[in-house]
């Protein structure tokens, strides 16, 4: 594969909650200036009306991150009575004790650990991770999607990070990414002190980001990544589908359903 697995400081346990969130904050504006939301509502749409289901289990939440934009979205539109229940290996208790309480019965963060391989078979929709699966180890990868088609489920991934570099350039990323971590907080809303204080004067936060961001290029399942993950998981009633949304950024999307 050509992809690389090297650590990015957000899945590290002992990496302070406070910068996590900052971390957070900048990517749903990396998200808004690449035009994520549309895009993510409209593989949402097609994909919800060519598999019939009304209900969507997203996988590795975190924060809840541009799912829950693409769900207003979608409920502003053709569905409704569209359902969105949020989760994770590890539910982030904050996040879901305010999106809980937020007043939409359909939009909900399941409070128990859900392991993306393995979901807990009541929760029957279509299945989808948001910029998460290249968080994944190949064998954890796999099993995502050995699972969904398994339990015959229809499943969703979408990432905006660019492993289309050569592999040995992947670290050429850093760098560029500092300077544009620098340039880019100040438009993130809320702009809070700590986003200030950690970007500008103690300078953890571009770091940070700048190495997950390039890492996280490096990680990306890539198109032909793809077909070896699904290699051995083709069959008559389970077809899988994937493609790239050019524009701002590639956006590569990977659907596998039922038929």
């Amino acid at each position: 594969m050509k992809r690389i697995h090297l650590f990015e400081f957000e899945d590290l346990p002992w990496f302070p909650d406070f910068v996590r969130v900052c971390m957070t904050r900048y990517l749903l504006l990396v998200h808004k200036l690449f035009g994520s939301r549309p895009v993510i509502a409209e593989l949402l749409a097609k994909t919800l009306k060519e598999t019939g289901k009304n209900k969507i289990i997203d996988l590795c939440s975190g924060a809840g991150g541009p799912m829950i934009e693409a769900y207003e979205d979608l409920k502003n539109g053709n569905f409704k009575d569209l359902e969105v229940s949020l989760s994770d290996l590890y539910p982030n208790q904050s996040a879901a004790e305010e999106i809980n309480s937020n007043g939409d019965a359909n939009l909900s963060y399941i409070t128990q650990p859900v392991d993306a391989t393995h979901p807990q078979k009541e929760l029957d929709g279509l299945r989808t991770m948001v910029c998460s699966f290249h968080h994944m180890t190949e064998q954890n990868a796999k099993a995502i999607l050995k699972d969904a088609k398994d339990q015959k489920q229809p499943i969703l991934i979408f990432e905006i990070s660019d492993n289309s570099s050569p592999k040995f350039l992947w670290w050429i990323a850093f760098p560029i990414n500092i300077f544009v971590v620098l340039l880019l907080t100040p438009m993130i809303k809320p702009f809070t002190k700590e986003q200030l204080i950690f970007t500008y004067l103690i300078p953890i936060l571009p770091i940070a980001i700048a190495w997950d961001g390039a890492v996280s290029n490096a990680r990306t399942y890539s198109q032909h990544d793809l077909d070896l993950l699904t290699k051995d998981l083709q069959s008559d009633d389970y077809i899988w589908e994937k493609g790239i949304v050019k524009g701002k950024g590639n956006k590569l999307w990977l659907v596998g359903k039922p038929v």
